[in-house]
């Protein structure tokens, strides 16, 4: 059985072309055999470019939901909006809400929604931090650029939300998140989190600008 060579370049223009996530675009190309036509008319069949047209519309309803873990010393809230209050009471939805809940609670580095709620000034401090340590380590000096912004790629993979592995699958929560808006037909955005454990310092992130 050969197996078609998936480009990144190929994934990243399927992904901005229909919206879909970066796992089903990848699917979607190799089920094609790389084919853009044929990988487009898959993801539409499978409902998931119909995501990035509702991403502007109004989310002002949704649920409030919580995570204990077990022995109570660790939990999260967590604000999922949507469009109407039936999608909001949907059974689909609320689970949603759980499971996000969870994933924060489930990552002591998490801090923000995604990429675009990251503050400049923290990006900053952070490329020189990696820019310092890539001094130290003594690699390359005309590597040192893509290394510091390679370094600082993984760090917002654990820092933002949407960036987390979605149960330790191949999937983003950016991706369950888009599967979900194609499944329930209406715009989902997490509006703002909070994590808390006993004796440490909460974290938590407010409203984002992205809407997956």
């Amino acid at each position: 059985m050969t197996t078609t060579m998936i480009k990144p370049e190929d994934v990243k223009r399927l992904r901005e072309q229909t919206g879909a996530g970066v796992m089903d675009c990848k699917r979607a190309l190799e089920d094609s055999g790389g084919d853009l036509e044929k990988a487009t008319r898959w993801l539409r069949e499978k409902g998931l470019s119909t995501a990035a047209k509702k991403a502007d519309r109004e989310v002002r309803e949704g649920v409030i939901s919580s995570y204990i873990h077990h022995g109570a010393r660790l939990g999260a809230l967590l604000e999922l909006n949507c469009e109407t209050d039936f999608v909001a009471r949907t059974d689909e939805f609320q689970r949603l809400a759980r499971d996000l809940a969870m994933a924060v609670a489930g990552h002591d580095t998490v801090r923000y929604v995604s990429r675009d709620q990251v503050p400049a000034e923290v990006l900053a401090a952070q490329r020189r931090a990696f820019t310092l340590d890539v001094e130290q380590e003594g690699k390359p000096a005309e590597r040192a650029t893509e290394i510091v912004e390679g370094k600082l790629s993984k760090w917002l993979e654990t820092a933002c939300l949407l960036e987390l592995p979605y149960r330790d699958t191949d999937r983003k929560i950016a991706d369950l998140i888009t599967e979900k808006i194609a499944l329930l037909g209406e715009n989902i955005r997490v509006a703002r989190f909070a994590r808390m454990a006993v004796g440490e310092t909460p974290s938590q992130a407010g409203p984002g600008p992205e809407a997956v």
